[in-house]
């Protein structure tokens, strides 16, 4: 355990938001803000990536980059062994999205490529399905093994959606992403996702859709190639809402494990071993934690909570996606 600043709580930050041709209204609308963005597709809640870095907003650290929060407090933020692991870098990118149309189907590079080819991490992610519209689809693996050939003649021929598996939308839907798998995330979903502090993504298939200046957007095919794991992904397909139980771990592999937690009254959170995330996905509460500090949270809030915390008293009525290294 290290000594922990009386002054160090839990830290809201304030969120990057990003329009794109795909984006809608539901983000702004789920967390209340007021914005004159229309077409928001994501809002980056917790981040370290240059150019879209995370913003502290309020108390004595207000206005600092995440970057520089790590930099002013080290292993009381982050926890000793992170700290020893990542030193200024969050490991960790969490946003919501919001597909008003489908995303482009895309894979991302394992930490080996990416490095070799981007100098940086690669990225695995988990989604939570907060919400959906009807008949609402996610498009998640292939559905049987195929050959590096296959995809080439499934991209020539316009077939590639043909061999993708695509599965109905389930609020508390859960679906693990490892680098590799081949993804989109269909029109009418909105989610929660977190992934490894990485923006590389090889685009393979987009619909035949223009950008903004009438352009076909770039695909990213031999990189997509390369990258793909081509075997069958039933198994990143996880439990639905309706089986999730509080406290249950939705996904735990090198790279984080996030857990969901229902709170209905007064209830202790004890920390890990390192900084938690928390993400309220609906409803509000307050929390105590061994300093006598007192925070807020309502739904669409992402908090970090510092490592060098022991524990928090939560009250009020809520679910909350937590995740740590």
């Amino acid at each position: 355990m290290y000594f922990c600043n009386m002054n160090l709580k839990p830290y809201k930050f304030r969120p990057v938001l990003k329009t794109v041709i795909w984006g809608g209204e539901q983000i702004v609308a789920f967390k209340g803000i007021d914005t004159d963005l229309h077409g928001v597709g994501e809002s980056w809640e917790l981040s370290g990536i240059d150019g879209m870095e995370s913003v502290v907003d309020g108390g004595e650290d207000d206005g600092l980059t995440l970057t520089q929060l790590i930099d002013r407090h080290g292993a009381a933020l982050l926890g000793g062994q992170v700290y020893q692991l990542c030193g200024n870098r969050f490991p960790l990118l969490v946003k919501l999205i919001d597909a008003h149309r489908d995303l482009s189907v895309q894979v991302h590079p394992n930490d080996e490529m990416a490095m070799r080819m981007h100098g940086c991490l690669g990225k695995s992610e988990m989604w939570y399905v907060i919400d959906h519209e009807p008949d609402a689809h996610i498009q998640v693996g292939f559905k049987q093994a195929i050959t590096p050939e296959d995809y080439d003649r499934h991209l020539a021929n316009g077939t590639i959606m043909d061999v993708v598996a695509n599965h109905e939308s389930h609020r508390g839907q859960v679906f693990f992403l490892p680098a590799g798998c081949i993804h989109s995330i269909g029109a009418g979903n909105m989610v929660v996702e977190v992934q490894q502090a990485s923006d590389v993504t090889y685009r393979v298939f987009d619909y035949n859709r223009l950008d903004k200046d009438g352009l076909p957007r770039q695909l990213h095919t031999s990189q997509a190639r390369e990258a793909l794991n081509y075997s069958s992904y039933d198994e990143c397909i996880g439990q639905s809402g309706a089986t999730i139980n509080d406290g249950d771990v939705l996904v735990a592999c090198n790279h984080f494990v996030v857990e969901r937690h229902e709170v209905a009254g007064t209830t202790r959170l004890d920390m890990p071993e390192s900084f938690l995330v928390m993400i309220c996905v609906k409803g509000e509460l307050e929390m105590v934690d061994e300093n006598g500090s007192v925070t807020t949270m309502r739904q669409g809030e992402t908090i970090l909570v510092p490592a060098c915390l022991s524990w928090l008293d939560i009250r009020g009525n809520a679910t909350l996606l937590t995740a740590h290294l």
